[in-house]
């Protein structure tokens, strides 16, 4: 019998003063935008884009499209591998509420919308790299994913979630710029069009290993299809609302970190190739610094090896080869 890791999950609130905690990857979109000289005019000028966003996709009973507000919260889930009370900071997601201001009314949104994972940073910027560092041609190294893919839905599956969530994980991401989409016939009153990419991504891939299904929309008066990964019926497990406060969340992320792709000053097309080459774009008016990012995910991969990947290898080894989804 495979031996349960236990999980602990905490949070913060992200508003206009959200300070990131010490175990936050520095990596992790909302910590980079919480630092520096801008960081509550950022803090501030995202939360309005978050809203605004969503009262323009709400727009029905909002006249004045004031009626709603986002609530965000940072969830941290850390793991114990020994049962000893050592952690390690395995998980980052984020939790929606909606606030009705009509119906004075507090509701439960989507949890999951932005991913981070020290693990990934390991497998993406130390694995994947020292794996091709010689190689003439790009490949993945046998069972890669397998370890954080079954951690994730060991956590997804744990008492400690179902006490904590009532609903399935929804991700939402970018777009690949590796692949092409192409648009359908089929049209969601919320998510919008639907796009069907050639083929999978990597992270469509490594997303696969955590039990994720991805399908791809581009909702009204977005100008790029967003990925949405998760489990269960995408359209049919969650409300309007739920859906918009994910939407509204993660493409104003998207806009700020990948403005080529989501900020662009024209839509995708019939046929589309994501670029982060593309000229034609606008700012926005919060500070972001993409360079550093890609920087620190070295720097956290590596820290994970040493932390995490190195000292628990035979136990990770063993648990994940026992542990059947």
């Amino acid at each position: 019998m495979t031996t349960a890791f236990t999980f602990t999950v905490k949070s913060i609130r992200f508003d206009e003063n959200y300070q990131p905690s010490n175990n936050t990857r520095t990596t992790t979109n909302f910590a980079n935008l919480a630092r520096g000289e801008s960081r509550q005019q950022n803090l501030r000028n995202t939360l309005t884009m978050m809203n605004n966003r969503f009262n323009s996709l709400a727009h029905w009973d909002n006249p004045n499209a004031d009626r709603y507000s986002l609530e965000i919260e940072i969830v941290s889930v850390d793991i114990d591998v020994e049962g000893n009370g050592n952690t390690f900071p395995t998980i980052e997601i984020l939790k929606t509420h909606i606030v009705d201001h009509k119906n004075n009314q507090r509701i439960d949104g989507i949890v999951g919308n932005n991913f981070s994972s020290y693990v990934r940073d390991y497998d993406f910027s130390v694995l994947l790299h020292e794996h091709n560092k010689n190689q003439t041609q790009f490949s993945v190294p046998k069972n890669y994913g397998d370890l954080h893919g079954k951690i994730f839905q060991s956590f997804v599956n744990s008492s400690t979630y179902a006490e904590r969530f009532n609903k399935q994980p929804v991700i939402c991401l970018s777009v690949s710029t590796t692949k092409t989409y192409h648009r359908t016939t089929n049209e969601h009153p919320v998510l919008g069009v639907e796009y069907k990419q050639d083929a999978y991504s990597l992270t469509d891939e490594y997303f696969a290993k955590m039990g994720l299904e991805v399908r791809y929309f581009m909702p009204k008066n977005s100008v790029a299809p967003l990925a949405f990964y998760f489990r269960g019926d995408l359209l049919s497990d969650y409300s309007h609302l739920e859906l918009i406060g994910t939407i509204s969340t993660m493409e104003s992320f998207q806009r700020i970190y990948r403005p080529e792709i989501y900020n662009a000053n024209a839509a995708a097309g019939q046929c589309y190739q994501p670029s982060l080459k593309h000229q034609d774009y606008s700012l926005t008016q919060i500070v972001y610094d993409r360079e550093e990012r890609s920087q620190l995910a070295v720097k956290q991969g590596k820290f994970t090896e040493e932390q995490f990947i190195q000292p628990y290898q035979d136990i990770l080894e063993k648990w994940a080869a026992d542990y059947v989804v």
